[in-house]
Protein backbone atom coordinates (compact mmCIF):
# COMPACT_ATOMS: atom_id res chain seq x y z
CA UNK A 1 0.00 0.00 0.00
CA UNK A 2 1.39 3.55 -1.04
CA UNK A 3 2.16 6.36 1.74
CA UNK A 4 -0.89 8.38 -0.45
CA UNK A 5 -3.63 5.18 0.42
CA UNK A 6 -2.57 4.84 3.94
CA UNK A 7 -2.81 8.51 4.41
CA UNK A 8 -6.61 8.60 2.78
CA UNK A 9 -7.19 5.41 4.66
CA UNK A 10 -6.34 7.32 7.86
CA UNK A 11 -8.26 10.37 6.65
CA UNK A 12 -11.35 8.08 6.48
CA UNK A 13 -11.16 6.41 9.05
CA UNK A 14 -10.84 10.12 10.73
CA UNK A 15 -13.26 11.63 9.15
CA UNK A 16 -16.83 13.13 10.81
CA UNK A 17 -18.63 12.40 7.78
CA UNK A 18 -17.86 8.76 8.55
CA UNK A 19 -19.06 8.84 11.83
CA UNK A 20 -22.31 9.92 10.55
CA UNK A 21 -23.21 6.86 9.11
CA UNK A 22 -21.16 6.44 5.75
CA UNK A 23 -18.48 3.69 5.65
CA UNK A 24 -15.73 4.44 3.35
CA UNK A 25 -13.96 1.98 3.12
CA UNK A 26 -16.18 -1.19 3.00
CA UNK A 27 -19.00 0.45 0.65
CA UNK A 28 -19.29 -1.65 -2.24
CA UNK A 29 -19.10 -0.67 -5.79
CA UNK A 30 -22.89 -1.95 -6.88
CA UNK A 31 -24.35 -0.67 -2.58
CA UNK A 32 -22.42 3.10 -3.71
CA UNK A 33 -24.15 3.08 -7.23
CA UNK A 34 -27.63 2.07 -6.00
CA UNK A 35 -27.82 4.59 -3.66
CA UNK A 36 -26.69 6.87 -5.47
CA UNK A 37 -28.30 6.64 -8.75
CA UNK A 38 -31.71 6.40 -6.36
CA UNK A 39 -30.37 9.11 -4.31
CA UNK A 40 -29.83 11.21 -7.49
CA UNK A 41 -33.63 10.65 -9.05
CA UNK A 42 -35.16 11.85 -5.98
CA UNK A 43 -33.08 14.63 -5.82
CA UNK A 44 -33.70 15.78 -9.45
CA UNK A 45 -37.17 14.95 -8.68
CA UNK A 46 -37.28 16.85 -5.67
CA UNK A 47 -35.39 19.75 -7.11
CA UNK A 48 -38.08 20.26 -9.36
CA UNK A 49 -40.79 20.98 -6.73
CA UNK A 50 -41.32 23.99 -4.35
CA UNK A 51 -41.21 22.54 -0.81
CA UNK A 52 -38.90 19.48 -1.05
CA UNK A 53 -34.55 19.57 -0.95
CA UNK A 54 -32.92 17.25 -3.13
CA UNK A 55 -30.51 17.29 -0.09
CA UNK A 56 -33.77 15.89 1.92
CA UNK A 57 -33.70 12.94 -0.82
CA UNK A 58 -29.75 12.49 -0.11
CA UNK A 59 -30.43 11.83 3.55
CA UNK A 60 -33.17 9.40 2.77
CA UNK A 61 -31.51 7.07 0.97
CA UNK A 62 -27.99 7.77 3.26
CA UNK A 63 -26.06 9.17 0.66
CA UNK A 64 -25.76 12.64 1.68
CA UNK A 65 -22.48 13.03 3.63
CA UNK A 66 -20.68 11.20 0.64
CA UNK A 67 -22.34 13.08 -1.41
CA UNK A 68 -20.93 16.66 0.27
CA UNK A 69 -17.44 14.57 1.12
CA UNK A 70 -16.80 13.99 -2.73
CA UNK A 71 -17.75 17.27 -4.09
CA UNK A 72 -15.67 19.49 -1.03
CA UNK A 73 -12.58 16.47 -2.74
CA UNK A 74 -12.95 17.43 -6.08
CA UNK A 75 -13.50 21.09 -6.28
CA UNK A 76 -10.17 20.48 -3.91
CA UNK A 77 -8.53 18.48 -7.08
CA UNK A 78 -8.37 15.19 -4.91
CA UNK A 79 -9.62 13.14 -7.28
CA UNK A 80 -10.59 9.80 -5.97
CA UNK A 81 -12.39 7.07 -7.52
CA UNK A 82 -15.28 6.77 -4.91
CA UNK A 83 -15.42 10.27 -5.01
CA UNK A 84 -16.08 10.54 -9.03
CA UNK A 85 -18.28 7.00 -8.94
CA UNK A 86 -20.69 8.67 -6.00
CA UNK A 87 -20.80 12.15 -7.67
CA UNK A 88 -21.50 10.37 -11.65
CA UNK A 89 -24.27 8.25 -10.13
CA UNK A 90 -25.98 11.01 -8.04
CA UNK A 91 -25.62 14.42 -10.47
CA UNK A 92 -26.62 11.64 -13.75
CA UNK A 93 -29.26 9.79 -12.32
CA UNK A 94 -30.37 13.42 -11.18
CA UNK A 95 -30.41 15.62 -14.57
CA UNK A 96 -32.12 12.71 -16.42
CA UNK A 97 -35.16 12.79 -13.84
CA UNK A 98 -35.24 16.96 -14.49
CA UNK A 99 -34.70 16.42 -18.04
CA UNK A 100 -37.24 13.79 -18.41
CA UNK A 101 -39.74 15.09 -15.81
CA UNK A 102 -39.58 18.75 -15.56
CA UNK A 103 -42.98 19.54 -17.84
CA UNK A 104 -44.54 16.83 -16.19
CA UNK A 105 -43.99 17.62 -12.33
CA UNK A 106 -44.78 21.35 -13.20
CA UNK A 107 -48.29 20.16 -14.81
CA UNK A 108 -48.84 18.33 -11.58
CA UNK A 109 -47.54 20.58 -8.96
CA UNK A 110 -50.05 23.32 -10.85
CA UNK A 111 -53.10 21.17 -11.66
CA UNK A 112 -53.12 18.59 -8.54
CA UNK A 113 -51.18 20.98 -5.87
CA UNK A 114 -52.76 19.42 -2.49
CA UNK A 115 -52.13 15.90 -3.99
CA UNK A 116 -48.69 16.64 -4.69
CA UNK A 117 -47.43 18.42 -1.40
CA UNK A 118 -49.18 15.47 0.39
CA UNK A 119 -46.51 12.94 -0.95
CA UNK A 120 -44.27 15.60 -0.58
CA UNK A 121 -44.65 15.63 3.26
CA UNK A 122 -44.29 11.97 3.58
CA UNK A 123 -41.13 12.09 1.54
CA UNK A 124 -39.63 14.70 4.12
CA UNK A 125 -40.37 12.68 6.98
CA UNK A 126 -39.11 9.68 6.01
CA UNK A 127 -35.59 11.51 6.10
CA UNK A 128 -35.82 11.98 9.63
CA UNK A 129 -35.24 9.41 11.34
CA UNK A 130 -31.91 8.96 8.89
CA UNK A 131 -30.54 11.99 9.56
CA UNK A 132 -31.43 11.30 13.43
CA UNK A 133 -29.46 7.88 13.22
CA UNK A 134 -26.30 10.11 12.31
CA UNK A 135 -26.37 12.20 15.16
CA UNK A 136 -24.88 10.28 18.75
CA UNK A 137 -24.95 11.90 21.37
CA UNK A 138 -27.96 14.49 21.85
CA UNK A 139 -25.59 17.73 22.89
CA UNK A 140 -26.97 21.08 23.92
CA UNK A 141 -25.33 22.05 20.71
CA UNK A 142 -27.27 20.02 18.69
CA UNK A 143 -30.31 21.31 20.29
CA UNK A 144 -29.42 24.82 20.26
CA UNK A 145 -28.97 23.95 16.32
CA UNK A 146 -32.02 22.04 16.09
CA UNK A 147 -34.05 25.09 17.31
CA UNK A 148 -32.33 27.51 14.65
CA UNK A 149 -32.85 25.06 11.81
CA UNK A 150 -36.24 25.17 12.19
CA UNK A 151 -37.15 28.60 13.04
CA UNK A 152 -34.78 29.59 9.95
CA UNK A 153 -37.01 27.38 7.39
CA UNK A 154 -40.17 27.99 8.79
CA UNK A 155 -39.30 31.50 8.36
CA UNK A 156 -38.87 31.14 4.88
CA UNK A 157 -41.78 29.18 4.40
CA UNK A 158 -43.98 31.36 5.52
CA UNK A 159 -42.62 34.14 3.74
CA UNK A 160 -42.58 31.77 0.40
CA UNK A 161 -46.56 31.42 1.40
CA UNK A 162 -47.36 35.45 2.35
CA UNK A 163 -46.07 35.96 -1.34
CA UNK A 164 -49.22 37.46 -2.63
CA UNK A 165 -47.94 35.42 -6.48
CA UNK A 166 -48.24 32.41 -7.84
CA UNK A 167 -46.09 29.72 -9.31
CA UNK A 168 -44.51 31.76 -12.00
CA UNK A 169 -42.58 34.77 -11.87
CA UNK A 170 -41.00 37.10 -14.13
CA UNK A 171 -38.27 36.09 -16.60
CA UNK A 172 -35.13 36.97 -15.33
CA UNK A 173 -32.09 38.78 -16.60
CA UNK A 174 -28.62 36.19 -17.29
CA UNK A 175 -27.59 37.48 -13.94
CA UNK A 176 -30.48 36.82 -11.99
CA UNK A 177 -30.74 33.33 -13.46
CA UNK A 178 -27.27 32.94 -12.21
CA UNK A 179 -28.29 34.60 -8.96
CA UNK A 180 -30.91 31.85 -8.79
CA UNK A 181 -28.43 29.09 -9.79
CA UNK A 182 -26.17 29.82 -6.83
CA UNK A 183 -29.02 29.90 -4.17
CA UNK A 184 -31.11 27.12 -5.68
CA UNK A 185 -27.51 24.52 -5.35
CA UNK A 186 -26.84 26.04 -1.74
CA UNK A 187 -30.37 24.98 -1.69
CA UNK A 188 -29.88 21.32 -3.30
CA UNK A 189 -26.94 21.11 -0.88
CA UNK A 190 -28.50 21.62 2.68
CA UNK A 191 -31.37 19.05 3.65
CA UNK A 192 -34.49 21.35 4.55
CA UNK A 193 -34.42 23.87 1.87
CA UNK A 194 -35.92 23.53 -1.70
CA UNK A 195 -34.21 24.73 -4.77
CA UNK A 196 -37.67 25.04 -6.08
CA UNK A 197 -38.38 27.63 -3.20
CA UNK A 198 -35.30 29.66 -4.20
CA UNK A 199 -36.38 29.58 -8.01
CA UNK A 200 -39.86 30.48 -7.23
CA UNK A 201 -38.91 32.87 -4.40
CA UNK A 202 -36.54 35.06 -7.31
CA UNK A 203 -39.13 34.50 -9.86
CA UNK A 204 -37.54 32.07 -12.12
CA UNK A 205 -39.46 28.81 -11.63
CA UNK A 206 -41.49 28.72 -14.43
CA UNK A 207 -38.99 30.18 -17.15
CA UNK A 208 -36.20 27.52 -16.12
CA UNK A 209 -38.87 24.23 -16.02
CA UNK A 210 -40.26 25.17 -19.44
CA UNK A 211 -36.76 25.79 -20.79
CA UNK A 212 -35.80 22.42 -19.39
CA UNK A 213 -39.59 21.18 -20.96
CA UNK A 214 -38.59 22.91 -24.22
CA UNK A 215 -35.28 21.49 -24.58
CA UNK A 216 -36.31 17.59 -24.04
CA UNK A 217 -38.79 18.46 -26.27
CA UNK A 218 -36.72 19.17 -28.62
CA UNK A 219 -34.39 16.40 -28.50
CA UNK A 220 -37.32 14.20 -28.93
CA UNK A 221 -38.60 15.24 -31.87
CA UNK A 222 -35.16 15.61 -33.18
CA UNK A 223 -34.93 19.32 -33.78
CA UNK A 224 -32.11 20.37 -31.71
CA UNK A 225 -31.78 23.72 -33.41
CA UNK A 226 -34.86 24.71 -31.40
CA UNK A 227 -32.95 24.10 -28.33
CA UNK A 228 -30.62 26.21 -28.65
CA UNK A 229 -32.23 29.50 -27.56
CA UNK A 230 -33.64 27.60 -23.84
CA UNK A 231 -29.70 26.39 -22.88
CA UNK A 232 -28.18 29.61 -24.13
CA UNK A 233 -30.30 32.44 -22.58
CA UNK A 234 -31.90 30.51 -19.58
CA UNK A 235 -29.99 26.92 -18.43
CA UNK A 236 -26.56 27.89 -18.93
CA UNK A 237 -26.44 31.05 -16.49
CA UNK A 238 -28.82 28.94 -14.43
CA UNK A 239 -25.67 25.70 -14.47
CA UNK A 240 -22.73 28.04 -13.93
CA UNK A 241 -24.73 29.33 -10.69
CA UNK A 242 -25.64 25.83 -10.02
CA UNK A 243 -21.74 24.85 -10.27
CA UNK A 244 -20.69 27.43 -8.27
CA UNK A 245 -23.22 26.91 -5.19
CA UNK A 246 -22.91 23.16 -4.94
CA UNK A 247 -18.74 24.11 -4.51
CA UNK A 248 -19.15 26.83 -1.95
CA UNK A 249 -21.59 25.22 0.09
CA UNK A 250 -20.58 21.63 -0.19
CA UNK A 251 -16.79 22.65 1.36
CA UNK A 252 -18.86 25.06 4.14
CA UNK A 253 -21.07 22.10 5.35
CA UNK A 254 -18.02 19.50 5.11
CA UNK A 255 -15.45 22.10 7.68
CA UNK A 256 -18.54 22.15 9.83
CA UNK A 257 -19.70 18.51 10.06
CA UNK A 258 -15.78 17.87 10.57
CA UNK A 259 -15.43 20.85 13.26
CA UNK A 260 -19.42 21.20 14.99
CA UNK A 261 -20.74 18.32 13.93
CA UNK A 262 -23.58 17.67 16.39
CA UNK A 263 -24.26 21.36 15.95
CA UNK A 264 -24.59 21.28 12.34
CA UNK A 265 -26.73 17.98 12.41
CA UNK A 266 -28.91 19.60 14.86
CA UNK A 267 -29.48 22.38 12.23
CA UNK A 268 -30.03 19.77 9.48
CA UNK A 269 -32.54 18.69 11.20
CA UNK A 270 -34.13 21.56 12.44
CA UNK A 271 -34.50 22.39 8.38
CA UNK A 272 -35.62 19.29 7.52
CA UNK A 273 -38.63 19.22 10.00
CA UNK A 274 -39.09 23.24 9.17
CA UNK A 275 -39.44 22.45 5.76
CA UNK A 276 -42.52 20.80 6.63
CA UNK A 277 -44.05 24.25 7.59
CA UNK A 278 -43.75 24.85 3.63
CA UNK A 279 -45.89 21.71 2.94
CA UNK A 280 -49.14 22.45 4.03
CA UNK A 281 -50.98 20.75 0.87
CA UNK A 282 -54.59 21.97 1.08
CA UNK A 283 -53.96 24.57 -0.88
CA UNK A 284 -54.70 25.79 -4.80
CA UNK A 285 -54.70 28.09 -7.30
CA UNK A 286 -57.09 30.23 -7.74
CA UNK A 287 -58.40 32.22 -10.68
CA UNK A 288 -57.86 36.43 -10.41
CA UNK A 289 -61.86 37.83 -11.39
CA UNK A 290 -62.42 40.48 -13.73
CA UNK A 291 -61.63 43.82 -12.26
CA UNK A 292 -58.87 42.32 -10.10
CA UNK A 293 -55.68 44.68 -10.30
CA UNK A 294 -53.36 41.82 -11.18
CA UNK A 295 -49.52 43.09 -11.70
CA UNK A 296 -49.53 46.87 -12.98
CA UNK A 297 -53.06 46.19 -14.22
CA UNK A 298 -57.09 45.72 -13.88
CA UNK A 299 -58.35 42.51 -15.23
CA UNK A 300 -60.33 42.22 -18.31
CA UNK A 301 -62.14 39.48 -19.43
CA UNK A 302 -60.00 38.60 -22.18
CA UNK A 303 -56.92 39.07 -19.91
CA UNK A 304 -58.53 36.84 -16.94
CA UNK A 305 -59.11 33.91 -19.18
CA UNK A 306 -55.60 34.40 -21.16
CA UNK A 307 -53.68 34.20 -18.05
CA UNK A 308 -51.63 30.91 -17.39
CA UNK A 309 -52.65 28.65 -14.06
CA UNK A 310 -49.04 29.35 -13.33
CA UNK A 311 -49.61 33.01 -12.25
CA UNK A 312 -52.82 32.22 -10.44
CA UNK A 313 -52.62 33.37 -6.31
CA UNK A 314 -52.17 30.85 -4.56
CA UNK A 315 -55.17 30.45 -1.25
CA UNK A 316 -55.65 27.50 1.24
CA UNK A 317 -59.43 25.61 1.34
CA UNK A 318 -60.56 23.97 3.93
CA UNK A 319 -60.58 19.88 3.21
CA UNK A 320 -63.33 17.73 2.72
CA UNK A 321 -63.41 14.49 4.97
CA UNK A 322 -62.47 11.97 1.92
CA UNK A 323 -59.41 14.83 1.00
CA UNK A 324 -58.20 14.24 4.16
CA UNK A 325 -58.03 10.47 4.09
CA UNK A 326 -56.30 10.53 0.79
CA UNK A 327 -53.51 13.22 1.97
CA UNK A 328 -53.15 11.30 4.99
CA UNK A 329 -52.71 7.95 3.02
CA UNK A 330 -50.31 9.76 0.74
CA UNK A 331 -47.98 11.28 3.59
CA UNK A 332 -47.92 7.51 4.40
CA UNK A 333 -46.93 6.74 0.89
CA UNK A 334 -44.02 9.25 0.83
CA UNK A 335 -42.73 7.88 4.25
CA UNK A 336 -42.82 4.06 3.47
CA UNK A 337 -40.81 5.23 0.22
CA UNK A 338 -38.18 6.79 1.81
CA UNK A 339 -37.94 4.37 4.55
CA UNK A 340 -37.62 1.67 1.92
CA UNK A 341 -35.35 3.05 -0.23
CA UNK A 342 -32.85 3.85 3.24
CA UNK A 343 -33.47 0.40 4.55
CA UNK A 344 -32.52 -1.40 1.03
CA UNK A 345 -29.06 0.85 0.54
CA UNK A 346 -28.25 -0.25 4.10
CA UNK A 347 -28.84 -4.22 3.45
CA UNK A 348 -27.22 -4.10 0.09
CA UNK A 349 -23.89 -2.38 1.70
CA UNK A 350 -24.25 -4.71 4.52
CA UNK A 351 -24.48 -7.83 2.90
CA UNK A 352 -21.90 -7.26 0.28
CA UNK A 353 -19.20 -5.96 3.16
CA UNK A 354 -20.00 -9.84 4.74
CA UNK A 355 -19.15 -10.96 1.91
CA UNK A 356 -16.45 -8.70 1.20
CA UNK A 357 -15.04 -9.68 4.82
CA UNK A 358 -15.73 -13.54 3.80
CA UNK A 359 -13.49 -13.47 0.88
CA UNK A 360 -10.73 -12.02 2.65
CA UNK A 361 -10.33 -14.79 5.43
Amino acid sequence: MSPDDVRESAEDRNSGLDRAGEPSGNSSVSALVFRGATGGILMGLANLVPGISGGTMLLATGVYPRFVSAVAEISTLKLRSSSILILASILGSALLAVLMLAGVVKDVVVSQMWLAYSLFVGLTLGGVPVLWRMIGRRTGAMWIGSVCGFLMMALLALVQQLRAGGLEGSEGSTVWLFIAGVGAAGAMVLPGISGGYVFLVLGQYVPVLGAIEAVRTAIASFELHSAFQPILQVLLPCALGILVGIIVVSNAIRFFLERYRNGTLGVLVGLLVGALVGLWPFRRPVRPAVGEVFGEEILTEATAAALPVESWPIETFAPSVGQVFVALSLVGLGFVITTIVAWLGRRLEVSRGAMSARSKR
